[in-house]
C-alpha cells in the first residue's frame, strides 16, 4: 500500500510543524557564539576534515548581535519573502551544547522570550550531552516545542574515522537513546557521498538508523567547501572523492535511501546549502524547492515513497497527530 503525507511522498518536516501548530512555521539560524570540542583542543584542533569556518551555520546572522538581534535580523530577512508569523530559533552554528550551563540557559531562554518564537531546535554532537544539560532539557521540554539535532554523519566508524569525527557511533545510540527517553523531540544529520562509502552501504544506514528512537532526520549532501581539511585533501586526490555532480544520480540515491527509512520518521531536507562563495562542488544551480520539485517527480516515476522497503512491518507511530492517506 502506497503511503502519502498530504501530496507527497515522504513525511516532511513543514507536514509536521503544519499538523502540530496549525500554520507553516519558519526557523531562523543562530550563532550561540559555541566552539567545538574537536577545535579547541579537547579532541583535536583540525576540526571534521568538511566543516567549514562557519561551523556549519554559514547563514547565521553574525555573532557580534545578541541573540535577540539575530532573532529579529532573521525575521527582517524571511518577512521580505515570506507572510512568517511564527519562528522556532535555531541554535546550528557549531556545538551548541559545549559551553557552562548557566550560560546556555541564558542564550536559550533570551531566544524564548522573543515575540513570535513557539520553541527551539539545538545543534549538537552526540558526545556533548551531559546529565545535567539533558535534565535541564527535558524540564524545559514540558513547557515549549523542542528538539536536539545530533550530527551523526554516518553510522560507519571507519568513516567517522576517516572524517575526523572524533566520536564513534556507539555515542550516537547513546545520546539518541538517552535524549529520546526524556520525551525529547530527537533529530539527526547524515551525509551522503562520504569519503570510501558506497551506495550500497550508504542504503544500508537507512535500516540502521531507523532502529534509533528518530523523530526527524536530515540528509544532506556531500559538498566542498573553500578553506576545509576535506577541499584541500580533494586537490591532492581527487580519486579518492565521489561528488554527485550530476544531481539525477543523488535524486535516484536519495530515494533508494527514503525507501529503506522507517514511515514515521519526519524528513527535514534532503540537500545541504552553501554560500556560492564558498562552494566548491557539486554545484547544481538548484533552489531547494527545486530540487525537491525533481524528488518527487522521480519519485513518482519509480512508484516510490518513503518506507516502502522499510523490513519491519511494524510501524511505530513517534507523533500523536500523525495523519497521512492512502492511495
Amino acid at each position: 500500500m502506497q503511503k502519502f503525507w498530504n501530496e507527497k511522498r515522504y513525511y516532511s518536516f513543514d507536514y509536521y510543524l503544519k499538523n502540530t501548530f496549525g500554520e507553516k512555521i519558519y526557523r531562523i539560524s543562530l550563532n550561540g557564539g559555541m566552539t567545538c570540542p574537536n577545535r579547541d583542543g579537547s579532541l583535536d584542533t583540525r576540526g571534521c576534515i568538511f566543516c567549514s569556518a562557519g561551523g556549519s551555520g554559514d547563514f547565521a546572522a553574525p555573532v557580534s548581535l545578541s541573540i535577540t538581534e539575530q532573532i529579529a535580523y532573521g525575521k527582517q530577512q524571511l518577512l521580505g519573502k515570506f507572510p512568517c508569523k511564527r519562528f522556532i530559533a535555531y541554535f546550528q552554528a557549531y556545538t551548541n551544547t559545549y559551553a557552562e550551563l548557566e550560560g546556555l540557559k541564558r542564550k536559550y531562554e533570551e531566544a524564548l522570550q522573543v515575540d513570535g518564537v513557539v520553541g527551539l531546535v539545538i545543534g549538537t554532537r552526540p558526545d556533548c550531552m551531559p546529565e545535567e544539560l539533558l535534565r535541564y532539557l527535558e524540564e524545559l521540554n514540558r513547557h515549549t516545542f523542542l528538539m536536539v539535532e545530533y550530527g551523526i554523519e554516518s553510522a560507519s566508524d571507519e568513516t567517522l574515522r576517516r572524517i575526523n569525527r572524533g566520536h564513534t557511533y556507539a555515542d550516537t545510540v547513546e545520546a539518541v537513546q538517552r535524549t529520546a527517553a526524556c520525551g525529547i523531540l530527537t533529530g539527526g544529520h547524515v551525509i551522503l557521498g562520504l569519503p570510501r562509502e558506497t551506495h550500497d552501504t550508504m542504503v544500508e544506514q537507512a535500516g540502521i538508523l531507523s532502529a534509533l528512537p528518530l523523530s526527524t532526520l536530515k540528509i544532506h549532501q556531500l559538498q566542498l567547501i573553500r578553506g576545509t581539511r576535506m577541499a584541500h585533501e580533494y586537490e591532492e586526490n581527487p580519486e579518492g572523492f565521489h561528488l554527485f555532480t550530476k544531481v539525477d544520480e543523488y535524486i535516484d540515491l536519495v530515494i533508494d535511501y527514503v525507501e529503506h527509512l522507517r514511515p514515521d520518521l519526519v524528513l527535514e531536507r534532503f540537500v545541504s546549502q552553501s554560500p556560492k562563495e564558498l562552494l566548491i562542488a557539486p554545484d547544481w544551480g538548484l533552489k531547494n524547492y527545486e530540487f525537491v520539485t525533481r524528488l518527487q517527480k522521480r519519485m513518482k516515476e519509480r512508484g516510490a515513497y518513503q518506507g516502502k522497503k522499510y523490513r519491519d512491518s511494524e510501524k511505530r507511530v513517534i507523533f500523536a497527530e500523525d495523519n497521512f492517506t492512502t492511495e
